[in-house]
């Protein structure tokens, strides 16, 4: 696409530069917060809402446990300054999210 070559050594920094392409990392952030609100904002009865809030018994495996959705939207969220209440505020919510 941008005529290199692998033995030229280019960063993959610059050619995502060149590219105009966000990280990729941070487009992921961008979706899961995305989709965080838009489950936020559904009402108390919805399965999906009740699917994300739900806290299931009994033991974990043993070794590292898996990171769960809830971790890794918690951890976006303070990296962004936002709460749950920030969800129902689109003013508040949009321009942290926003990359670039």
């Amino acid at each position: 696409m941008c005529n290199v070559k692998v033995k030229d050594g280019v960063p993959s920094q610059e050619l995502r530069e060149r590219l105009g392409m966000d990280d990729i990392i941070l487009m992921l952030q961008q979706n899961n917060l995305c989709w965080y609100r838009l489950v936020l904002r559904k009402e108390d009865t919805d399965w999906v809402k009740k699917c994300m809030e739900y806290e299931v018994e009994g033991f974990r495996p043993r070794g590292r446990p898996k990171k769960m959705c809830r971790e890794l939207v918690q951890k976006d969220c303070e990296a962004r300054n936002l709460n749950r209440e920030d969800a129902m505020d689109r003013s508040r919510w949009k321009p942290p999210i926003k990359i670039g």
